[in-house]
Parts: structure tokens; C-alpha cells; sequence
């Protein structure tokens, strides 16, 4: 198996997650950076978009997911990469970074997130 990273980095959405019922009301802007492990030597030899996976497709995947608010990070990056896994069964491993952007904590911070690295 030849192992390639194909990568999605610094998506922004704006979306509604966050345990304050404010943070789920007003949202905030988020960044997801996405790296996908499988084989995709067939893409390389044969220049065929089927024989890869479409980033344009996954990012929209993302996007969806992304839609749906939660309480939790952790739950919106685990349900993005849960279904990553059952729409692309040539994923191997997938790395996912969620970043909650200028979090409000009272003070200037750039970002809060959490971060997965899973096999399948």
C-alpha cells in the first residue's frame, strides 16, 4: 500500500458550538485543518479523480457537520471524522484540528481547540 496525506487546511465556518447557551446562539468562527491517510496510488498513475478522494467533496462533508451544533469540540471534530471514515472506507488514519477562534475567556486568545488523530 502506498500511504499518501491528502490535506484540507484553515477551513473557516462560522457556526454554534459552545457549552454557554450564548455561544450556541450568537456562534463564532471556527478552523478545521483535515489530513486524510490512505493509498492513493492509482490517482498517481492514472490522473483519474475517482481513484482518489475529492477534497471538494470532503469539504463539504466538513461543512455539514459543521452546521450542526454541539455543546462540545470534542464532539463536532469526533462526528467529522466518524463520517469521514463511513464516506471514504480508503482512509487509513485522519488527523483533524478544530480551532475555536478568539474564544471568549476575557482575555486576547487566538484560538482553543482539540485536536484527533484516529485509525480506523
Amino acid at each position: 500500500m502506498e500511504n499518501s496525506c491528502i490535506f484540507i487546511e484553515g477551513m473557516e465556518f462560522y457556526a454554534h458550538h459552545g457549552c454557554f447557551a450564548e455561544e450556541r446562539t450568537i456562534g463564532t468562527w471556527f478552523k478545521v485543518d483535515l489530513y486524510l491517510y490512505a493509498d492513493t496510488l492509482q490517482a498517481q498513475l492514472s490522473d483519474n479523480l475517482d481513484a482518489t478522494i475529492n477534497y471538494a467533496e470532503v469539504y463539504n462533508k466538513v461543512k455539514e457537520e459543521m452546521g450542526v451544533s454541539s455543546k462540545l469540540m470534542e464532539h463536532v471534530a469526533r462526528r467529522i471524522a466518524d463520517r469521514i471514515f463511513r464516506d471514504y472506507p480508503g482512509v487509513e488514519k485522519l488527523r483533524l484540528k478544530l480551532q475555536k477562534l478568539n474564544p471568549p475567556l476575557g482575555e486576547k486568545i487566538k484560538s482553543a481547540g482539540v485536536e484527533l488523530c484516529l485509525k480506523r
